[in-house]
């Protein structure tokens, strides 16, 4: 079995920066949906990363992935051992990779509990990490496999033990969750090139367009991505359009990633708003380094 070298390994490996944008794939069977959500993405993505039902069913991630290779478009699937177990990961795997997709994300997953179906059973057989090594152990040479990071976990020490696993485990690449704190940010970054980390990974920085100050202020109660902030919400709050407030905060952020050395590539998370990405980008001036 053999992959051809991803869109997305080939500029990794370049030292060009690279950029990704976030699919969310439709709550519906039509494959025709999956399509008008490939046109409303850049075309010069390096990658479009499909995840795995995040919270609520949708249609299955490598089908969605299968079309949109049909589409000519090349992504990363996300896969989350919270609903399958090992041989199963393994078999979507392989068939991703006789699908001709290249790169492969790994995740635990949002506990089932706090999704549409909490009555669902999780499986949890392996971590992400365990993930990641068995993706490695394939004998698939080109399939890149990568990994989320988490820069606000604290303590720092067992944040960066963690990410020392990862890398250990084979992750190529990773995604950071949506940056909001620059500073936190910042200090996070130190801390990996410290420890030398980002000679050993690619590191792509997350960016999210918010689309209302409700968004922002149950992120920031909930503090997934570390603290959105009151500056944030502030502007969001005072703004007219708050989706057009939301894709400009995303963009000066993106702007001020990419300068950060160590700092490889962008992704933009759509949370199903896949039509602000090329807004992001072109505002971000992220469109100079995709070529």
């Amino acid at each position: 079995m053999t992959i051809a070298k991803s869109k997305l390994a080939r500029t990794l490996a370049s030292g060009r920066l690279a950029i990704t944008a976030e699919c969310l794939p439709p709550r519906s069977p039509d494959a025709a949906a999956v399509k008008k959500l490939a046109a409303a993405l850049p075309s010069s993505l390096d990658a479009v990363v499909v995840v795995d039902n995040p919270g609520e069913i949708h249609a299955s991630g490598l089908a969605c992935a299968a079309i949109l290779a049909d589409e000519g478009r090349e992504s990363v699937l996300t896969m989350v051992t919270r609903d399958r177990n090992r041989i199963a990961l393994e078999s979507d795997a392989l068939g991703a990779a006789a699908l001709g997709i290249g790169a492969i994300l790994c995740l635990s997953g949002d506990h089932q509990s706090l999704g549409i179906c909490p009555q669902a059973a999780g499986v949890y057989d392996i971590d992400s990490i365990q993930l990641t090594q068995a993706l490695k152990g394939l004998g698939l040479p080109n399939l890149l496999v990568g990994a989320v990071a988490h820069p606000y976990q604290q303590p720092l020490e067992l944040n960066l033990l963690r990410l020392r696993k990862k890398i250990a485990a084979g992750a190529d690449f990773l995604l950071t969750q949506a940056v909001f704190d620059l500073p936190g940010f910042i200090q996070w970054m130190d801390a990996v090139r410290a420890a030398g980390l980002e000679k050993q990974v690619s590191i792509l920085a997350s960016v999210l367009p918010l689309t209302s100050v409700e968004q922002a202020k149950a992120l920031d109660k909930k503090q997934t991505y570390g603290p959105v902030g009151e500056d944030v919400i502030a502007r969001l709050s005072a703004a007219s359009d708050a989706v057009k407030e939301g894709v400009a905060i995303a963009a000066a952020m993106a702007s001020q990633l990419k300068a950060i050395p160590g700092v490889r590539g962008i992704h933009i998370l759509s949370g199903g708003c896949e039509s602000l990405a090329a807004t992001v980008i072109q505002e971000a001036g992220l469109a100079q380094d995709e070529s």
